[in-house]
């Protein structure tokens, strides 16, 4: 075992030794370390991205856990880069302020907070912010936006020092970072430290039960150490005095949850959201390993599938690429076996052209040269944004070009419009 990974052998959630590998995957690199040109030559280490589950609580998590000062290095992920996310954010932070009724100059804190944009969103509606998140250099950014935030991991002691220095929390967020942690208990007894009394805790994660039905592999990757649902995570809270009290599905990034804790007895009431998803994850048999082994069954005919179909266009002589250097990108390239297949990637994001995608060494090019160039098929390898990506490109279309969705079913998009095959 090299000295970046750990491998954990207990439930993050409940520290069960009963788990069960339910999702066998192929290796990949860090997928934020896109390589210069005097790095090609360097050998690039893969790390696994198995899933197990627990088969007391029922929790579905990755137990390679990669060493966050490497992981979290450099990383190029802006939660404000795009504008989806941004709008998300906004509405987000719109309805808590309405519903909750959460009165202006409350403080609000953010873990895991990025370059501030939910903040911002927080900020501009009268409130006083503070961010936390371990990027060192996106946090200064956010600093430097006027987002106060502090660049190191969430821990107790971090916890006490802003209790400290700006008093307890009306709503403690944590979106998306929430499956971020290796130590869940230590995230989870900070934020119940930094909530007021009468409180609230909101987080946003990909809901296990949308990564299942719409095989969406591309949310698995080293930074979602968890793959949280209702069930599980109704006992987590409990076992850190903390309740449960609403629940909101929506379809973003493919499918999310959003959920909303208080300490257990405030004054709030549960609300039937929590119990009516509870009530679908038992009907839909979510604590049976099978369920969740049922994509790994789904994938390997999806890429029996696919491999047919790119060998045809190999013998043809046509040329493929991918579109988006995404954090999914590795995992879709490494599962699929198509590393060597694509001749190049295009994307606009500044830190990544002109640079090669970590693994495979694939060029990445700017999104312009994709009508230059014309191959014939464009796998999108941003699967979040694919909608967006085949509005945006219809000229890539109309001269003769195909785009590749390969998730939850193949389909390839002609000017024509859409083939099953």
């Amino acid at each position: 075992m090299s000295a970046d990974v750990t491998k954990r052998t207990t439930c993050r959630l409940c520290d069960s030794s009963q788990i069960k590998l339910v999702i066998p995957l192929e290796e990949i690199p860090l997928t934020e370390k896109y390589l210069n040109e005097e790095e090609l030559s360097k050998s690039t280490q893969t790390f696994q991205m198995d899933v197990y589950m627990c088969l007391d609580c029922s929790h579905v998590q990755i137990i390679d856990v990669i060493n966050p000062d490497i992981l979290w290095d450099d990383f190029t992920f802006r939660t404000g880069q795009a504008q989806i996310i941004i709008d998300h954010m906004q509405d987000v932070a719109s309805k808590t302020c309405e519903k909750f009724e959460i009165p202006k100059d409350s403080l609000i804190i953010d873990v895991g907070s990025n370059d501030g944009t939910l903040l911002g969103c927080f900020k501009n509606k009268g409130m006083k912010v503070v961010g936390v998140d371990p990027a060192k250099e996106i946090a200064k950014e956010a600093n430097n936006a006027g987002i106060p935030t502090i660049a190191e991991f969430m821990t107790i002691e971090l916890a006490k020092k802003i209790n400290q220095e700006h008093g307890k929390a009306a709503l403690v967020n944590c979106f998306n970072a929430f499956a971020h942690a290796d130590n869940m208990d230590e995230l989870m007894s900070s934020i119940s430290l930094l909530v007021a009394d009468d409180g609230l805790f909101m987080f946003e994660v990909s809901y296990l039960v949308d990564i299942i039905d719409d095989l969406l592999l591309g949310a698995i990757i080293h930074e979602h150490l968890c793959h949280h649902s209702v069930l599980p995570m109704v006992k987590f809270l409990k076992k850190h005095g903390m309740e449960l009290i609403y629940v909101r599905r929506n379809k973003f990034q493919g499918g999310s949850l959003i959920g909303i804790a208080q300490h257990i007895g405030s004054k709030r009431k549960v609300e039937e959201s929590v119990s009516e998803l509870i009530k679908m994850e038992e009907n839909k048999n979510y604590t049976d390993p099978s369920t969740i082994e049922s994509f790994s069954i789904r994938l390997n005919d999806l890429e029996k599938k696919f491999k047919k179909m790119i060998s045809k266009w190999e013998e043809e002589s046509h040329l493929i690429a991918g579109y988006g250097a995404a954090r999914s990108g590795p995992t879709l390239i490494a599962q699929f076996k198509i590393g060597s297949k694509l001749s190049f990637i295009v994307d606009d994001h500044p830190q990544k052209v002109n640079k090669y995608s970590p693994g495979d060494k694939i060029k990445v090019l700017p999104t312009s040269e994709l009508c230059k160039i014309m191959p014939k098929y464009t796998i999108i390898l941003a699967w979040v944004h694919a909608e967006a990506i085949i509005r945006n490109n219809q000229d890539y279309l109309e001269k003769g070009g195909n785009f590749v969705v390969l998730l939850p079913e193949i389909k390839i998009i002609s000017a024509e419009g859409i083939v099953n095959p």
